[in-house]
């Protein structure tokens, strides 16, 4: 199966208005710099639902990216524990277990 990469990077600084797309960005343990607080430190999502505001879209479909659900995987320098949005959003929440930096093509390795 192919790697999962990091297709685009967004931050929601102010709710109701338009993200703004990254190269790269920096993750604390209570998300990523520049996003307000949200239901989650990190939402990650499939490029089949870009439209979501969701703060990572990989290059892969929704479905397989929710298939690692439960699960703890690296992006770049960041750990991070993902489980499931429990509503009916597309995509994953993630907690962050180790920050760092994470960069647009960055793989998605489980830990």
């Amino acid at each position: 199966m192919d790697v999962m990469r990091v297709l685009a990077i967004h931050t929601f600084p102010v709710h109701g208005e338009a993200g703004v797309d990254h190269a790269s960005v920096q993750v604390g343990v209570t998300g990523l710099a520049g996003d307000r607080h949200k239901k989650a430190a990190v939402s990650l999502v499939g490029a089949d639902a870009p439209q979501t505001r969701a703060n990572l879209v990989l290059d892969a479909p929704t479905e397989r990216v929710e298939a690692l659900d439960g699960s703890v995987v690296r992006i770049g320098d960041v750990l991070l524990a993902v489980q499931t949005t429990g509503t009916s959003c597309p995509g994953l929440y993630a907690t962050v277990g180790e920050p760092g930096s994470i960069h647009v093509g960055d793989p998605v390795e489980t830990a």
